[in-house]
């Protein structure tokens, strides 16, 4: 079970971190990722991370601004979000696969969270 939090309301060029905790003692050996979706708009990939934290991936739009990571002891992923912009507004959905090998497609995680709202104003 995967549990969201952290989305809120923020100014432009304003910082956000979104946590994801998971239970279930498998945790530490799945892959993690974090999706949005914006209002009549598909899920859209924005970052994953492997099972070790290691290896890093990142949707082109956020390169440079987002950062993910996770805490195994805490059972813990986090999405760390500098320089929002107002297109970064979205439902933000954290997701877990089983798969050892990092990826950007939805369709490859098994398990999802329930989302949490960021907004970002102008």
């Amino acid at each position: 079970q995967l549990q969201a939090s952290g989305g809120g309301l923020v100014q432009a060029g304003g910082s956000l971190r979104l946590s994801c905790a998971a239970s279930g003692h498998t945790s530490s050996s799945l892959t993690f990722g974090w999706f949005r979706q914006a209002p009549g708009k598909e899920r859209d990939f924005v970052a994953a991370i492997s099972w070790s934290g290691t290896s890093t991936y990142y949707g082109d739009s956020v390169k440079g601004r987002f950062t993910i990571s996770r805490d195994n002891t805490k059972n813990t992923v986090y999405l760390q979000m500098n320089s929002l912009k107002p297109e970064d507004t979205a439902v933000y959905f954290c997701a877990a696969a089983k798969s050892v090998r990092i990826t950007s497609l939805a369709k490859e995680y098994d398990y999802w969270g329930q989302g949490t709202q960021v907004t970002v104003s102008s």
